[in-house]
């Protein structure tokens, strides 16, 4: 199985409110979905962004791949920084005293 993380649009026409979530690939875009991890409101000024980052690197470490949009998103709210360090991609520098 596939497992995707990506937008599920709600709200009323013309007013979009987006979900993030983790769901089948194969699944259409407003289907069942397994975890929702956060949501993302593009009509507020600046734009509201919310992911709860734990969530987010435990199902990326579990497999799950991130739409583009849904990869920016992880970036502005700092989940893909975490996961990176996390899977060693990026290594850290502590001050050690």
């Amino acid at each position: 199985m596939a497992v995707k993380m990506r937008l599920i649009r709600i709200g009323k026409t013309r007013q979009p409110v987006y979900r993030v979530v983790v769901m089948d690939g194969r699944s259409p875009r407003d289907g069942r979905y397994l975890d929702q991890i956060g949501r993302y409101d593009p009509r507020q000024e600046p734009s509201l962004v919310e992911i709860d980052n734990d969530k987010a690197v435990a199902w990326m470490q579990k497999g799950a791949q991130p739409t583009d949009t849904v990869k920016k998103l992880l970036e502005i709210s700092g989940a893909m920084s975490r996961y990176k360090v996390a899977a060693g991609k990026i290594h850290t520098v502590s001050g050690g005293e």
